[in-house]
């Protein structure tokens, strides 16, 4: 007897809710960074909301070039809709690999391009007095002001990242060659690199040590409301409303604990650090990064059209 011919295999065209679900789940396996599984559930999330809300689309070129165009319409920067379209298209390529979509139609998605982003956004630095002023508004005699001028001390002193920052530990500092350093950090991309301490980094670091009394584990713990340390870490959130709260006391706005990063890797190119060696500092994987990180490019301190003077001959109040 002559078999039935088997009916060649199609692959849906029209995903639904369990099979985005499904390839959600294999594109956050595939992640090891806990910020970039964060951001990527967020992302195909508002992606499977929008896609879900018209049931008769087909996932396609088409489809993920009128999301690239929802979120321009939010007004979104460059930057975050070309991340969002990252995650769409890993959403795609998992989709494919589980047989839930065709290759051709996941090639089809590689190939929607990002939005450009047109000139160079300007990061925010401190000068010298005023990081100076940051750790002077910073300190007091209360157990907490000791853990913020601490806190600040490293951001400003070694440019580590607030989830590096929330997550060291006493065991990693460490001399090294005659110097403190932190040892064996690890950062962003599971990268492992060494932080050099300054003296007074590591007094302000003593100190908070001594009067919260940390002997192992992590060094910043949570102050209460009665100026107790109690609890095993903080979250990278209070170092946020640490920067945020003592920036308020100089009356400066939008100052983040990144922008101390930026000001730490300033502060050492202008006073004569190589490139290379803060680029080990920072732990960039590409000197590029660490070039935008010193604001090279454009310098706003002495601007070049300043130097011709003022052409108006009435003294004008611009403020």
């Amino acid at each position: 007897m002559r078999k039935k011919n088997k009916k060649p295999l199609r692959r849906k065209i029209v995903l639904r809710l369990p099979d985005l679900d499904h390839a959600k789940n294999s594109v956050l396996n595939s992640l090891s960074s806990p910020n970039s599984r964060r951001n990527y559930r967020f992302a195909m999330e508002q992606f499977i909301t929008w896609y879900c809300s018209e049931p008769r689309l087909a996932l396609s070129r088409a489809v993920v070039l009128r999301f690239r165009l929802h979120l321009e319409s939010l007004g979104l920067a460059a930057g975050t809709i070309n991340q969002r379209l990252a995650a769409v298209r890993r959403l795609a390529y998992e989709a494919a690999d589980s047989g839930l979509l065709s290759p051709e139609l996941a090639a089809g998605i590689r190939r929607v391009k990002g939005v450009k982003q047109l000139g160079c956004r300007v990061g925010n630095w401190l000068n010298r007095d005023q990081a100076r002023l940051l750790l002077e508004k910073s300190d007091g005699k209360s157990l907490r002001c000791t853990r913020d001028v601490a806190m600040i001390s490293i951001l400003l002193g070694c440019g580590l990242r607030r989830a590096e920052l929330a997550s060291l530990r006493k065991e990693e500092l460490q001399i090294r060659h005659g110097h403190w350093a932190i040892v064996d950090l690890v950062g962003k991309g599971g990268h492992v690199r060494t932080v050099p301490v300054p003296i007074w980094v590591k007094s302000a670091v003593d100190r908070w040590m001594a009067a919260a009394g940390v002997t192992d584990g992590r060094v910043f713990r949570a102050v209460s409301r009665h100026g107790t340390a109690w609890g095993k870490g903080l979250s990278e959130n209070v170092v946020w409303y640490v920067v945020r709260n003592c920036a308020q006391r100089m009356q400066l706005d939008h100052l983040a604990p990144h922008d101390l990063r930026r000001t730490c890797a300033k502060l050492c190119h202008v006073n004569g650090g190589e490139l290379e060696q803060i680029q080990f500092l920072l732990g960039h994987a590409s000197v590029l990064t660490t070039e935008r990180y010193l604001g090279c490019k454009q310098n706003l301190e002495e601007p070049v059209n300043d130097r011709f003077g003022c052409l108006f001959s009435r003294n004008v109040d611009l403020r």
